[in-house]
């Protein structure tokens, strides 16, 4: 018998929690003019970030990359306000999760999430034989009451809630993080993803404290400083919370040219504000073209606007499948009630001019009947 994978491995279905605007572009043959489906950083790296590059591309591309990830540990400790044993950095987000789930979770544990919620952290679940409990949205926004009645009712070894919300854009204010945190038992890990936290408006982040022995809150370098092609994110909790990551993470999961442009780009503070500012003038935008279209946005406190279609997920991915014929590309979320919508991005101007070229043809061509 040749080798094969463990039982679990061996049940998965193999699938990606995303398919990538590249493979639509290979199916079809066309590429498209609006890439505003991924949540990405369209405006681009700071100067400081893509001059640390080049130097790293022309001096140390060829070395491994500290282990430690040091210079980038020394600058965020100082940026966050704690010790540099308090932070890990890791290849996104997402590979931060994988090792989230591995390391605070055994086989066959209850593992607490909302339904519709960030798929990737779901694939992790199963993947690492977990099971996955679901509270569905209330309102659009992830019910947090519901979140802490779960992980009670099911002993969760993790609860998973991000702030603001992927995919719905909304947002808690620190008040209610908080109490949320407070009424989750301490036996619970509580897994915070604060990846779009940079464009949240004043009073949504929680004030920073490492003394809470059951919560790792999680940023990246993805969104909001245009960064995601580099994998590059990070956690901070109590030392005894990030201690444990150094017995299992891969040492070397972040590139030479990943941790050189992540420092610079946290030090330049001034290029951030000014992306701030297009990325709200952008959702301002995408807002006004739904709006005139009839299409109802959500508040957003991230770097993309939700769009309520008006009818059913049927609806929904007719438009979102027309758009993409017409060069925009764009997601959707698929939970039931949550499904109603389609999510685009902040873009380049031009892109969001081609999107308001392209929405009306598109939402006539959903209407059709089938």
């Amino acid at each position: 018998m040749p080798p094969r994978p463990n039982p679990l491995v061996e049940a998965l279905p193999a699938t990606i929690p995303f398919v990538a605007p590249e493979r639509s572009e290979r199916e079809t043959g066309m590429a498209f003019t609006a890439r505003l489906g991924a949540n990405e950083g369209n405006f681009g790296a700071a100067p400081a970030a893509i001059a640390a590059m080049e130097r790293a591309a022309r001096e140390a591309v060829w070395k491994y990359p500290d282990p430690e990830n040091w210079a980038l540990r020394e600058a965020l400790a100082a940026h966050l306000g704690v010790t540099m044993d308090e932070i890990v950095v890791g290849p996104g987000i997402d590979g931060l999760l994988g090792l989230i789930v591995r390391v605070f979770s055994r086989q066959g544990d209850a593992i607490v999430t909302s339904l519709g919620a960030y798929p990737t952290f779901n694939y992790h679940v199963a993947g690492h034989g977990r099971r996955l409990v679901a509270a569905p949205y209330r309102d659009d926004c992830e019910d947090l009451d519901a979140l802490v009645a779960a992980a009670r009712a099911e002993d969760a070894a993790i609860v998973y809630v991000s702030n603001p919300d992927n995919p719905m854009g909304t947002w808690w204010d620190a008040a209610a993080v908080d109490a949320f945190c407070d009424a989750v038992p301490e036996r619970t890990l509580i897994v915070l993803d604060e990846a779009y936290g940079e464009t949240a408006p004043a009073g949504t982040l929680p004030p920073i404290d490492t003394d809470r022995p059951n919560l790792i809150r999680l940023r990246t370098f993805s969104k909001a400083y245009g960064l995601a092609g580099l994998r590059c994110g990070y956690a901070f909790g109590n030392t005894g919370l990030i201690a444990p990551f150094e017995k299992v993470r891969d040492h070397f999961g972040v590139n030479v040219m990943a941790q050189a442009a992540a420092l610079a780009a946290l030090g330049d503070r001034d290029w951030l504000a000014g992306t701030l500012g297009r990325i709200a003038a952008a959702r301002a935008e995408i807002a006004r073209i739904g709006s005139e279209n009839g299409l109802t946005p959500l508040p957003s406190a991230t770097n993309f606007v939700t769009l309520d279609c008006g009818r059913d997920g049927d609806h929904a991915m007719a438009v979102l499948q027309a758009l993409m014929a017409g060069g925009v590309f764009v997601r959707k979320p698929m939970a039931p009630v949550l499904d109603r919508c389609i999510r685009i991005s902040v873009g380049r101007p031009e892109e969001l001019a081609h999107l308001a070229a392209t929405l009306p043809t598109a939402l006539a061509k959903a209407r059709e009947p089938a």
